[in-house]
């Protein structure tokens, strides 16, 4: 394994490339994330969107998207349902709609 190792730094520095790959570096590396500070705003229907939509990503994302209307906010939250499985049934879904149209929505 050594060998294979000290054999990949020689080829990546011929090209130019430094390399981390010793067994050392990558038994002792480790990535610490940040506490989740991203939270829905308050109102009617956070509550269902935190339960529903921060199971995959953050309340951020949400706010980080372009304004939608109705029709908008609906084809995505049904993606999210149907291609990704979030498990909000069709009323949890129209709360989350509604909701999101009072956060980043467009009339």
């Amino acid at each position: 394994m050594k060998l294979i190792l000290k054999n990949l730094s020689l080829a990546l520095a011929a090209l130019g490339l430094s390399a981390c790959v010793t067994p050392s570096v990558a038994d002792k590396s480790s990535i610490t994330l940040p506490p989740e500070t991203a939270h829905f705003k308050p109102g009617p229907g956070s509550d269902v969107a935190t339960t529903y939509c921060t199971i995959c990503h953050t309340a951020d994302y949400v706010y980080m998207q372009p304004p939608q209307n109705r029709a908008g906010w609906e084809a995505t939250v049904n993606k999210m349902r149907h291609a990704f499985g979030a498990p909000a049934g069709d009323a949890e879904a129209k709360q989350i709609v509604d909701y999101l149209l009072t956060q980043n929505g467009k009339q």
